[in-house]
């Protein structure tokens, strides 16, 4: 018989939504499973222990958001990389985007994500599958095919879809699938050649900008669309106080329709561009103080359930260009639980709601055995120091890409271990890890 690889995470703050948990307890891994959560002493000989008095430990993080560039665009990121920054973040979850290169629309694609995945991610992956053949919005992918071979959601993120007609199919279809369909709401004839939110911040600086609009209407035909169909609908990286409240209100009517907000838009607003900050330019943009108080008002009134980064990486040259001929996108896998706890600070979620939207929630809405402490349940386990400090800096940041929005920002809440099926992938004294013994 063999031995069994037993690792105990001991006298820590335990908070586990799922479970409506936060009490100091001891978790029991056995051959990274959760077998056991309290306050224990029938200890199996030879087990690991991690000291966790003073720190709190909690559900692997989920981001539902990710772009990892892998295939085609390696020279941005990888998924090695990726990995690397999501387990220096806490994050043991990761769904992908589609729009890679060959755009992942196909099963082999699919197929070889996963398999790479397997070779060089240091955390669990989940594709997100593309809506329409090549994210051109004009014919839907085999979504049946798609998700046998291993899509938890299915999105052209990067391009709305624009055709109503489209849309209502692939909202039929995941109906059928019982996946969710995930659109970033941009209309593109009212987005045009802007490259920031409309506003006054806009005349100063000279820029075209982008109107709430853009956003509200695209989500309100969808909400529509949804109610037809019966489908199962999300919006990604909502940023409008319009496109907020009409999701509050389909919600009240019994429509399957969820939503997400990334960490940007809860935390800064267009003047945090400042002297035209490329890092800061992003797709939807960043908006104003009454749309960051929105965003913030949704997740407290729970419309909002799931935080997600819209970790968006790119190389310097993509950025090092006049504002609006630079790539859209940040990234945020390792400053999104330290902004997250910001709203804790905040009074805008407790503990728990905030932990559940970086967790629980989102592995919820994808379908996912992730999010939980529960017994029996993969230990994705993230061990933190919630009042610790430190500054985003390049340096700092793990993976290939530095594009952050907040480099020089002092966060408080800092990672200490990051365990994947109970396994070390990350300590802030021994920085990433490859080979465990744990």
């Amino acid at each position: 018989m063999q031995d069994r690889n037993a690792l105990l995470i001991k006298a820590g703050r335990v908070i586990d939504p799922a479970n409506d948990r936060d009490e100091t307890a001891d978790i029991l891994v056995v051959d990274g499973t959760i077998q056991d959560i309290g306050r224990l002493t029938d200890i199996p000989a030879d087990t690991e222990i991690i000291d966790a008095d003073g720190l709190t430990v909690i559900p692997g993080l989920v981001d539902m958001h990710v772009h990892l560039r892998d295939p085609g665009y390696e020279y941005k990121e990888t998924i090695a990389g990726g990995s690397e920054a999501a387990a220096a973040g806490g994050v043991t979850a990761m769904a992908t985007m589609a729009n890679t290169k060959p755009v992942a629309d196909d099963i082999t694609v699919i197929r070889f994500i996963l398999e790479k995945a397997r070779l060089e991610s240091l955390v669990n992956i989940f594709p997100i599958g593309a809506i329409s053949k090549g994210l051109k919005g004009d014919e839907i992918t085999e979504m049946g095919l798609l998700k046998k071979a291993g899509c938890v959601a299915f999105s052209d993120d990067g391009f709305p879809v624009m055709k109503s007609g489209v849309m209502r199919r692939a909202l039929e279809y995941s109906r059928a699938f019982d996946v969710p369909v995930i659109q970033h709401a941009e209309d593109l004839s009212l987005v045009g050649c802007g490259c920031m939110n409309e506003g006054l911040i806009c005349s100063r600086l000279g820029l075209q900008g982008i109107p709430n609009a853009s956003e509200a209407i695209i989500v309100d035909r969808d909400l529509r669309l949804a109610e037809l169909t019966g489908g199962r609908y999300h919006v990604a990286h909502i940023s409008t106080l319009e496109a907020m409240e009409a999701v509050g209100k389909a919600q009240k009517k019994g429509l399957r329709v969820t939503c997400e907000a990334a960490p940007h838009h809860f935390t800064l607003t267009d003047t945090d561009i400042g002297d035209y900050n490329t890092n800061a330019k992003m797709a939807p943009p960043l908006r104003s103080q009454q749309d960051r108080n929105a965003i913030r008002e949704g997740l407290a009134r729970g419309i909002i359930t799931a935080i997600a980064t819209d970790h968006a990486p790119h190389d310097e040259d993509s950025k090092r260009v006049e504002f609006c001929n630079a790539s859209n996108g940040v990234v945020g896998l390792e400053t999104m639980l330290p902004l997250t706890l910001a709203l804790v600070r905040d009074g805008v979620l407790t503990w728990k709601q905030a932990i559940a939207a970086v967790s629980w929630n989102p592995a919820g809405i994808l379908g996912i055995n992730r999010g939980t402490l529960s017994i029996g349940r993969p230990a994705d386990i993230t061990i933190l120091a919630p009042e610790e400090r430190w500054t985003v800096t390049k340096a700092a940041l793990h993976g290939t890409a530095k594009n952050s929005c907040f480099i020089g920002h002092t966060m408080r809440g800092q990672v200490q271990k990051t365990l994947v099926s109970g396994r070390l992938v990350y300590s802030s004294e021994r920085g990433i890890i490859r080979e465990s013994a744990l």
